[in-house]
């Protein structure tokens, strides 16, 4: 027996004992490198990837492999050291550079052009949007900051680590980029700034020094080059300084704005001549009122017209993304998650102060400047807070200091988030040396990888003034399981995620295609490259979702013929010996419940703990390796027949349990070991995701018992399991000479692709040939079988062939096989019907017997009901039968079977008497030997209807 009875063998004291030797080994060095007080690495989110060994056995990561064996990221590591740990408290780490990002170069160049086209009113509707799309956004980012502790990375350690590494890799990815080319817009903003007031025009007014600095093309890209450089210098010395750089930019931005609250009050009326080159001088008369109702009045309606910076025509859509982009600098803070002393209470608070702190400075401004500036002002310059300050150079300072903030920001935010993405190690070596820090723990590796991006990216943003830059950070403001920031619930995220999806189209289709096409192409590429993480994956939770409520609709009452479909539980001994049959059913299962049962004798009584929860790991290894679409069911009972029985009622769920059992033939043959012939088993040491390499898998299953190897039961209680599957109403199948069936052999390319292969079929009991006809419910379970095994693609070239058993005194054969074919047109059943004269066999048969109602005699018999055939099955005499006979019958299905890949052969119930069990037994033996891969089946469950 090759499945199920030439293993369950007890797994003797000593190969345990080899093997928790073996384990204590491999583990010894990495538990003895570990603090008692450090938790256990699967406790933690710090590790990238999993990539433990034995962990379903040990619950431990061994030396040298997993995430622990690089750099920092070492299970050894117990303390961070002094010079690494975060300093940044919230004000400086969190409110100061998200209060700038939100600010940028919008609060002092963007306002009057937004009021001027779209009105105070509709002013405030945009301010007003944006920030709701802002609040809800924030809300998930500060539950999802309280659900545990918050590492490096910023947005994308949050995203990862609560979505799963698919929609974290990508968004991070995204993110990342988004970051580099926000920081060459800022940067080139900045020139643009400069280039104003600095920049060398012909007859420009004012001290001809002020003018000096040289214009053009490669003239921008050197301004832009040497203010990265600048950017680039704070970065490399470390988050410290460059929060010190932020907080003195802030204090000058505060005064600026200060400066400019006060000039409303200040500052008398006055006109401005403004004048433009745009085909010739065109000036313009512009005025500063001061609070004048007159002045609010003209400004309250929209006045859409021609940008005279872009001569592009304005809409609600182009002003509102321009405040919008300029508004969505809230993830500055959280990208220096790992600079930050207590992440959790950081980031949330943080964010919401910024946030508040910029909605009531926005608000302010837009209702000064709509009661003091009129329309003409507004619209014909972008700067007109330099020509109403009460010193004009502080607003140039302010429009400097917040664009080299910005830039620093997103130089700095990005290079976090690549040095997290490279630990986390998604994209392999293209990432790898950007996990490298400095003693201080500042990743400068991946500040010189992103300033050297942002470099590359300048010289085409020159071009392109306008980027929605961080379009993707909006796809996924996800929920929490169980923050302790409680303002926000699964609707305040639907309505996020459903406004940053209308925002974005709003603002640019184009780009906001491209970025999901580009983000879900990122999503895949991770999904079938990225190695399992330890940090959970939210499809896993969703497809549970799914499973448990589709589960609840699939009603058992509701089940119909039409619909039958085998759902199968495999009892395996030792996998070793039984691959091809596995292999084998898993073509059978026709999209039904498979399942791979194992039964491991012993009592929980005599054992500390459960010894089958850390054998999953190794099944589930061995699953992945056959290819097959199979669950795996374990338990330990005292006998076999007792935990088979276990397996029968409990197996499944709802409407999904097993049907159908199978397990391997009884016999004596020497099992011969798959491990040995696959490769997948043989060579190499190659793990799978979680730790399980071939040696480990070659050590956990026993090895194949020799001819002289006791078995874990005796003939009659494998008899009586199949006797306990038919009354627990189970249908029965009995697989022998599996190890014998090769697909690539039969269906390769060189054997004319299957071509003249067959699938055989014989319905006839053929232990007792006058108890049952060819149309009772087990010979049509059989036809059923057969025809799902032959409508598998890798199946479909070959031939199903039924043979019909006739005398040659016969004269009702005709008949019958007119019949027969009729049945199989009415069931859609495509097969050859071959005609078997057996006379010599059925006179062995009915030596010493009446010859009442035999096959070829009773033209009745093949009409009988389908409700009597089980009633005649069970009236089995088995002392009746010869051995002549038997090995008649088998020499007769042996002269049929010379292109036969599988034969389906009707199997008798047990005899009620189990005193007779083995003599059934070596029947089945008799019948069957030599025969190749046979599938004796008994079915009991109607699978057939010709109506539609």
């Amino acid at each position: 027996m090759h499945v199920f009875l030439e293993g369950v063998q007890r797994k003797t004291h000593a190969r345990r004992t080899a093997l928790s030797e073996r384990v204590r080994a491999e583990i010894h060095s990495a538990r003895s490198c570990r603090s008692p007080r450090t938790p256990s690495i699967m406790s933690t989110e710090s590790s990238p990837l999993l990539n433990y060994r034995l962990f379903s056995v040990t619950g431990e990561l061994p030396e040298g492999e997993g995430p622990g064996a690089q750099g920092e990221e070492s299970v050894c590591s117990v303390a961070t050291p002094p010079e690494q740990r975060p300093r940044l408290n919230t004000f400086f780490g969190v409110v100061v550079p998200t209060v700038l990002s939100m600010f940028s170069i919008v609060v002092f160049m963007r306002i009057g052009f937004v009021i001027g086209h779209a009105g105070f009113l509709q002013a405030l509707l945009m301010l007003a949007v944006a920030y709701i799309i802002i609040t809800l956004t924030i809300l998930s980012v500060c539950a999802i900051s309280t659900n545990g502790a918050v590492q490096g990375g910023g947005a994308y350690f949050m995203i990862s680590r609560t979505l799963g590494p698919e929609f974290g890799g990508s968004i991070g990815l995204m993110f990342y980029l988004a970051n580099v080319c926000a920081c060459g817009v800022y940067i080139l903003g900045l020139v643009e700034a400069i280039l104003d007031v600095f920049g060398k025009i012909s007859g420009a007014p004012g001290p001809a020094g002020l003018h000096a600095l040289p214009q053009g093309y490669w003239f921008s890209l050197l301004y832009a080059t040497g203010l990265l450089l600048l950017c680039l210098l704070v970065c490399l010395v470390g988050a410290e300084i460059y929060s010190k750089a932020s907080f003195l930019i802030f204090l000058v931005v505060t005064i600026v704005l200060l400066t400019i609250l006060v000039s409303f009050f200040a500052v008398g009326p006055q006109h401005f001549s403004i004048a433009h080159q745009d085909g010739g001088n065109v000036t313009y008369s512009g005025s500063f009122t001061g609070f004048n109702e007159s002045t609010l009045r003209g400004n309250l309606y929209e006045q859409y017209s021609r940008d005279y910076t872009t001569n592009t025509m304005m809409s609600f859509a182009t002003v509102f993304a321009i405040l919008f982009n300029g508004c969505t600098g809230i993830m500055a803070g959280s990208n220096m998650s790992g600079e930050l002393r207590d992440p959790s209470v950081s980031i949330p608070k943080g964010t919401i102060i910024a946030v508040g702190y910029t909605f009531f400075i926005y608000l302010l401004l837009f209702f000064m400047v709509s009661f003091t500036c009129d329309r003409v002002l507004l619209l014909q310059d972008n700067g007109f807070f330099r020509r109403i300050n009460v010193w004009p150079p502080f607003v140039t300072i302010g429009i400097y200091s917040t664009s080299l903030s910005a830039s620093m920001s997103s130089l700095i935010g990005a290079s976090r988030i690549l040095h997290a993405l490279a630990k986390d190690q998604l994209f392999g070596v293209l990432t790898a040396p950007a996990k490298i820090t400095s003693k201080s723990g500042n990743p400068w590796v991946a500040v010189l990888y992103t300033w050297a991006l942002v470099q590359v990216t300048e010289q085409p943003l020159i071009r392109v003034r306008r980027v929605s830059a961080c379009v993707c950070v909006y796809l996924t403001p996800p929920p929490s399981p169980r923050p302790t920031f409680r303002f926000f619930s699964w609707h305040t995220c639907v309505l996020g995620l459903v406004s940053c999806f209308v925002m974005m189209f709003l603002i640019n289709a184009v780009y906001t295609s491209a970025s999901i096409v580009f983000m879900l192409l990122l999503l895949v590429f991770i999904h079938y490259r990225a190695p399992t993480s330890s940090w959970g994956y939210i499809s896993q939770a969703l497809i549970f979702h799914q499973v448990r409520k589709y589960l609840l609709l699939l009603d058992v009452r509701k089940e119909h013929v039409k619909f039958w479909r085998p759902q199968i539980l495999l009892m395996v001994a030792n996998p070793r010996a039984s691959c091809q049959l596995i292999k084998f059913i898993n073509d059978l299962k026709k999209g039904g419940l498979y399942v791979l049962g194992h039964v491991e004798i012993g009592d929980l009584d005599t054992v500390p703990s459960d010894p089958i929860q850390p054998q999953y790991n190794f099944w589930l290894s061995l699953v992945d390796r056959l290819n097959v679409k199979a669950f795996v069911d374990l338990t330990l009972s005292q006998s076999v027949r007792q935990g088979a029985q276990h397996l029968l009622r409990i197996t499944g769920l709802g409407g999904m349990k097993p049907n159908t059992l199978v397990l391997g033939f009884y016999d004596s043959c020497t099992p011969e070991d798959y491990f040995l012939q696959d490769p997948a088993f043989r060579d190499g040491l190659e793990n799978d995701h979680f730790g399980v390499d071939n040696s480990a898998l070659q050590a956990h299953f026993p090895p194949v018992r020799d001819r002289e190897g006791s078995k874990a039961l005796g003939p009659s209680e494998y008899v009586s399991l199949v006797s306990d599957a038919l009354k627990m109403g189970k249908n029965v199948c009995l697989g022998r000479y599996f190890h014998l069936l090769e697909k690539g052999a039969l269906f390769g390319k060189g054997q004319g692709q299957g071509q003249g292969v067959a699938i055989d079929v014989w319905p006839l009991n053929l232990l007792r040939p006058d108890s049952a006809s060819y149309v009772d419910v087990c010979s049509l379970f059989l036809l059923q079988m057969a025809c799902i095994l032959n409508m598998v693609p890798s199946w479909r070239a070959s031939r199903l062939r039924i043979f019909l058993c006739v005398e040659s005194g016969d004269d009702g054969w005709v008949r019958k096989e007119a019949k027969l074919r009729e049945l199989l047109g009415k069931l859609r059943i495509k097969a050859a019907i071959k005609i078997v004269a057996w006379d010599a066999v059925a006179a062995l048969h009915w030596h010493n017997q009446p010859r009442a109602a035999t096959p070829g005699h009773a033209d009745g018999e093949a009409e009988r009901t389908l409700a009597d055939a089980p009633a005649a099955a069970s009236a089995t005499h088995l002392g009746r039968v010869s051995e002549e006979y038997l090995d008649a019958v088998n020499q007769l299905v042996r002269s049929q079977a010379l292109h036969t890949a599988v034969s389906f052969l009707y199997l008798p119930r047990p005899p009620a008497d189990t005193a007779q069990y083995e003599s059934y037994l070596e029947q089945l033996d008799r019948v069957t030997r030599d025969l190749g891969p046979s599938l004796l089946i008994h079915g009991l469950t109607p699978v057939t209807c010709t109506e539609l």
